[in-house]
Parts: structure tokens; sequence; C-alpha cells
């Protein structure tokens, strides 16, 4: 997604796409944290303590687990996955199961497990999702250490980008020999986002 909060000197002038200040602090050592949206995806919400438990909260209530959460789990992917004939890719996407994983790390927690994208995700077998589990977990670790992948605009809250893009196997090198078995990574359009995978690493 386009967008990023971003941590500045109190008074930093606004640019045409900041939409959002909150500001922390007191005297000098005050600071913002600014949202720039180009595309306006994001929104702030207010979400008062009478409002009941932000969890419950509508847009919330329907998500799934953090991917590197304890509950996270091969078994719980297995389970909430057996009567859903869409494509495991766009399952991962979906959010309800696990939320986080977006369409960079799908595709490579996907190809890191070995499973076709096109699968769906009712065929596919507890041991397959243990490995789709841990990839995932791998996947968005690497990232993290990374600081994420830089498309576009995107950089970090101390407006640093992100090099996790530098190690993509699969992830927009369409016609680039496999790095595993050297066969050319194929792109199809999923939900009108780009797959990227190998059709032969991934069965």
């Amino acid at each position: 997604m386009s967008g990023h909060l971003r941590v500045l000197p109190h008074g930093t002038a606004p640019n045409k796409h900041d939409h959002v200040d909150l500001v922390f602090g007191d005297g000098q050592a005050r600071q913002v944290l600014r949202m720039t949206d180009p595309r306006r995806f994001g929104a702030l919400l207010w979400h008062g303590n009478e409002e009941g438990e932000l969890a419950d909260h509508v847009l919330l209530r329907s998500l799934g687990v953090e991917p590197l959460d304890a509950a996270f789990s091969g078994e719980l992917l297995y389970r909430a996955s057996r009567k859903r004939s869409a494509a495991i890719k766009q399952v991962l996407l979906a959010g309800d199961i696990v939320v986080g994983v977006g369409n960079i790390y799908a595709c490579e927690s996907l190809f890191r497990a070995g499973i076709n994208p096109k699968t769906a995700a009712a065929r596919i077998g507890r041991a397959r999702y243990d490995r789709l589990a841990q990839a995932i977990r791998e996947i968005l670790a690497a990232a993290i250490v990374q600081g994420g992948s830089t498309l576009r605009d995107f950089i970090n809250v101390n407006g640093q980008s992100g090099y996790f893009q530098q190690t993509y196997f699969v992830y927009d090198r369409a016609g680039v020999p496999c790095r595993n078995c050297g066969a050319p990574i194929r792109q199809i359009k999923q939900g009108q986002r780009s797959t990227f995978y190998c059709g032969h690493c991934q069965k």
C-alpha cells in the first residue's frame, strides 16, 4: 500500500498528501507522528474506552491472527481452509485467517513453501500448511530485519527505505530465471493483483 507514518520534528511543514499529525512531548522535545497517504487508502479512527473493546470494533473483529503470534500455525491454516475453494494466494490476502501477509510476502512465502498460488486452499494438506506457516514467519522476520520492501514511496517511521526487495525470489521477477531451478518466473493476475511464481518449484 502507499502511504506511511513518519516521526518528524514538531513544526515541520506539511506537504500535499499529509493528512494527520499527532503531537507528542513538551517544549523543544515535541515530535509529530504524521500520516501521509497519496492514494487515501489509510484512515485514522478514534475509539473511546466507552465504545468497548478495540478488538470488537466493526473493522477489526473479523480479522485473523497476526502471523508472528504464537496462535498462528499450520494447523490453524489447515482448519480454517477446509471449505475454501478460492486459490491459496487469495485466501492469504483476504485477512480473515491471517493478517499482514500482503501481496509481496504471500508470493515469497508460497515460493518458499513450494506451493502453487493457484491451488485451491481446501486441497492443501496439513504438512504443506505447516511449511507455509513457517515460510510466512521466516519471510516476515527477514523483511522486518531489512526494513520492509521499498516500492515507490515506502519509507519507515524514520524516513529510511527498506531493502527486502533485493532478496526477492519471485516477486516482480517475471521472465527472470528462478534462483533455485533456472525456469522462468511466471506472472499472472489474481483478484486484480499480480502473482509471481515458479511453475517448476511450486506444485
